[in-house]
């Protein structure tokens, strides 16, 4: 069996089930990873991962290569996580939009300062499942899977400028979360806001 992915995708589209089937083993754990993170729930994951193939699969003698194998199937999965939330959809309120990435969500620009990397990892983990559907799905197809605005709008079908501002509310939000401010009424001291875990 080729050991190349690229050779993997070309024998898959000609047909070759053997190569498909490793195509999926090699792949599985990162399309898996991507479905749980954005949709929160292991069995609505296993579902969607398993949907995400066979549409793979199926549109295999389409795909001509223009982007990586591994962006065309994030963009399938994103897709199947997308019409699986639509099935589930719940009206939440949403705060104002803020301009924060994840990756500097501490108002000192250093997230490893509070804790070590473990435990800021589990805790964002945590509030990533915390949020909204809809907003959980944009910030981690582009702050995690780094897929530009135009594409996570198409893959979740909205407008590019409604993909900017649930990816600016999902930092507000993650960022309140994570950090609350001194004065907070949610965040008086010694007792825990109303939907936040304890770092494990």
């Amino acid at each position: 069996m080729p050991a190349d992915i690229d050779e993997l995708v070309a024998l898959s589209t000609e047909g070759d089930r053997a190569a498909f089937d490793e195509l999926v083993r090699r792949t599985y754990h990162d399309t898996y990873t991507l479905a749980l993170r954005l949709l929160g729930h292991e069995e609505d994951a296993r579902d969607v991962t398993q949907e995400a193939y066979l549409r793979a699969y199926r549109g295999l003698p389409k795909f001509r290569g223009d982007a990586q194998f591994s962006t065309w199937l994030y963009r399938i999965t994103a897709n199947c996580a997308s019409t699986h939330l639509g099935r589930r959809a719940r009206n939440r309120h949403e705060v104002l939009d803020d301009e924060a990435p994840v990756a500097d969500l501490h108002p000192d620009g250093d997230p490893a300062g509070r804790a070590d990397q473990a435990a800021l990892r589990a805790e964002l983990t945590d509030a990533l499942r915390r949020l909204p559907p809809k907003l959980r799905a944009v910030v981690v197809l582009r702050d995690i899977y780094d897929l530009p605005h135009e594409s996570i709008a198409a893959e979740l079908g909205i407008s590019e400028s409604a993909a900017k501002v649930r990816l600016h509310r999902a930092r507000r939000k993650l960022r309140e979360d994570l950090f609350p401010l001194p004065g907070d009424p949610t965040a008086v001291e010694g007792v825990e806001a109303p939907g936040r875990a304890h770092a494990v």
